[in-house]
């Protein structure tokens, strides 16, 4: 849980989830870590002041939100709760994820998995109408050019959009090798190499984008 190394690190964390036993998770951390307060919520929707955070992080609103206006609302929520210049980190899923990982895991050559990746492709609206396991749920993947584009419209400056894994979560074997340090190093060079190139950052599973509130 983010939660967790955030309040390690001294700060202050309040956690809005949907799911109470994903509230009860975090309130159970806060014993022992403290500074981590949590209750059940919806993104679009906090039952916070506006100006009040330093920070706001929507790790998992934007591709749970298949409705685009609904994502809109999730950042506008977000611009009103975050104090003027204040960042917001927006954590989105690729729109060639399933392609690429159907190619790594071979689901691909299903063609049952191969009609949901054609439909992601189209429109980025991922559903897993059998509920394949390992097929993920219903969700919304983002086009890396999409989300300077909410940004705007819900009042944010997008500072960039990075690519998390980059290249290296497609390949099955680099990350046993995480735990030695030198590999490490050599996974960590791999994804920061390619993490802001426009031209492949849709790569990587995972998408980051850095925004702002404006100042003014």
């Amino acid at each position: 849980m983010h939660a967790e190394w955030l309040a390690d690190d001294g700060h202050s964390v309040h956690v809005v989830d949907p799911m109470p036993s994903h509230i009860e998770a975090a309130r159970r951390l806060a014993p022992s870590r403290g500074r981590i307060t949590a209750e059940v919520g919806d993104a679009r929707s906090l039952d916070a002041e506006s100006n009040s955070a330093d920070a706001v992080l929507l790790l998992g609103p934007l591709y749970h939100l298949t409705n685009r206006a609904d994502r809109l609302q999730a950042l506008n929520e977000a611009r009103r709760v975050v104090r003027p210049g204040g960042p917001v980190i927006v954590a989105a899923i690729s729109r060639f994820a399933s392609l690429l990982d159907g190619l790594s895991r071979e689901f691909l050559f299903d063609p049952r998995f191969r009609s949901i990746v054609e439909q992601d492709l189209r429109d980025g609206q991922h559903r897993n109408p059998s509920r394949a396991p390992h097929w993920f749920t219903t969700a919304y993947f983002h086009h890396p050019s999409e989300l300077p584009d909410e940004a705007a419209e819900a009042g944010l400056s997008c500072v960039e959009v990075l690519g998390v894994e980059g290249v290296a979560g497609w390949f099955r074997n680099v990350f046993e090798h995480w735990d030695d340090p030198a590999s490490r190093d050599a996974i960590l060079l791999a994804a920061r190499a390619i993490e802001s190139d426009p031209s492949i950052i849709g790569a990587s599973t995972h998408l980051l984008m850095v925004a702002q509130r404006p100042t003014n």
